[in-house]
This record gives C-alpha cells, structure tokens and sequence, in this order.
C-alpha cells in the first residue's frame, strides 16, 4: 500500500492499495500540499482532484488523465507529461494551473485546451505538439520554451514572456500577444518552404527585438507599436497586416510584399530592403 503524506506535516491525506501510482484512480481526492516527488503516475487518473501546492517535482504523468484538477501553486518542475489530459473543448472541464511552477517539464504533445496557466513558470519546458487552443498563458514566463508545432491557436499570451523561445513551425492564429515580451525567439521554420503562422494574431506593443521571423505568415497580424528593431523579416508574407507606430530600426523586409501593409508613422527610413509603394505616405 502506498501512502500519500504532507509535503511538511506529514499528514496522511490518502493510501492506494499497490506497489506503484501507475494508473491509480485518485479521482477527485484532496491532495493538496502532497507530497508527489519523483511518483511514477503514468496513466493515472486525477481528474477534479485537488492538488493545489502538491509537489510533483520529477513526477511522471505521461498519458495522465488531469481534466478539472485543481494544480494551482504546484511544483511540477522537470515533470513528465507527455500526452497527457489536462484540456477540453469546455473550460470548466479543464486543468488549472495558475502560479504552477512548470520549469523544465515536458508537455510535449499534451492536451491543454482553454486550460488556465496564469503566472505560470514555463521556463524552458517542452510543448512540442502540445494542443494549447484557447489556453490561458496570460502573465507567464515562457522564456527558452522549446514548442515546435505547437498549437497556440486564439490562445491568451498577453504579456507573457517568451524571449529566446523556439516556437517554428507552430501555430499562433489569432492568439493575444498585446505586450508579449518575444526577444530573441525564433519564429522561423526547421523544414525548407516551411512557415510558422501568425494569421490575425494581436501583436500591438509587443517586443520582438531581434526575433527570427523570416518565412512567417502573419497576415492580418496586429504589430501596432510592436518593437520589431533588428528582426529578420525575409521573405515573410504580412498581407493586410498593421505596422502603425511599429519601429522597425534595422529589420529587414527582403522579399515582403508592402502593398496592403497599414506602415503609418513607422519609420521605414531606418529599415532594410524595404520595398515600398510610391503611394504609401505618413512614413518616418
């Protein structure tokens, strides 16, 4: 039998008759504050259990079951979840994880539909394949995350921080990134004629300096005084997209058609290989 203690008090909170977590059924148990370090939970169920502050350092919660489990202020630095089940197409079927510390876990290709990761520590995590429509990243720290083909469609990272990030290849069609902190992060592509996709996504007042975003397709995106100051812009296709304010100081537009470009008061003087319409006026 397997005791499941306080992370300081050492209060027994629950027992499960086995040698092993693996695929226990600890549906809708108060377990917050428990002590999970290092558990092999692979394939267990959790869903609408409450293990708010748990630490779950070092867990292993591959193909976990974790649908309305309540994780906010978890400790689930360097965990494993791969596959697993914390979204849903409602909201209140899903996963919170609010202030959770998430460093270094992987969640690559892990179910997180419109779950809530507010003021999360995402640092370095794995998304790779990770299903995020409509999740809450909102105030998060996403920085150095590693997210090839992730889905982030209509998700809310409005002032995240997702500098030095590798998102390629990945999804970000309408997502919120009013304010999003995108220093350094590549947004490119690992495969030849491949492109990430930034379609209609919400970039007003973003900082992307020095971000890598060559081959993107951002049309429609919103860059309206976004930071966009030495980013590499080739071949990039922004059809329709908003530039208004934007600085682009040393970015470079080679090969970016300009002509359905919104460039008001941007200072287009001061970018590179810029190709632009004799008829555009309002330009810096």
């Amino acid at each position: 039998m397997i005791e499941i203690r306080h992370k300081i008090s050492g209060e027994l909170l629950g027992t499960w008759e086995g040698d092993s977590l693996a695929g226990a059924d600890l549906r809708d148990m108060r377990l917050n504050e428990a002590d999970l370090r290092g558990a092999d939970l692979s394939g267990a169920r959790l869903d609408y259990a409450d293990l708010v502050a748990a630490d779950l350092r070092g867990a292993n919660l591959e193909h976990a079951s974790l649908l309305g489990t309540h994780l906010n202020r978890a400790d689930l630095a360097q965990a494993r979840l791969v596959g697993a089940k914390l979204g849903n197409e409602l909201r209140s079927n899903t996963a919170l994880l609010n202030g959770a510390n998430l460093n270094a876990a992987d969640l690559s290709r892990a179910d997180l539909r419109n779950a809530e990761l507010r003021n999360a520590n995402l640092q370095e995590a794995d998304l790779s394949r990770a299903d995020m429509r409509g999740t809450d990243f909102h105030g998060s720290n996403m920085c150095r995350v590693v997210a090839h083909n992730g889905l982030f469609i209509k998700a809310n990272m409005r002032e995240v921080m997702l500098c030095e990030a590798d998102v390629r290849d990945s999804h970000l069609n309408d997502a919120n990134l009013v304010r999003a902190h995108l220093q350094g992060s590549d947004f490119s592509s690992r495969y030849p004629g491949g492109f990430t996709v930034l379609n209609l996504a919400n970039l007003e007042g973003a900082d992307l300096t020095g971000a890598n975003l060559r081959n993107v397709s951002a049309e429609g995106a919103n860059f309206r005084h976004a930071n966009l100051t030495d980013v590499e812009l080739a071949q990039a296709v922004l059809g329709g997209a908003i530039l208004r304010r934007a600085d682009v100081t040393n970015a470079n537009f080679e090969g970016v058609e300009l002509a359905t470009v919104t460039m008001d008061f941007a200072n287009f003087s001061k970018a590179r290989n810029a190709r632009i319409p004799s008829y555009k006026t309002n330009l810096r």
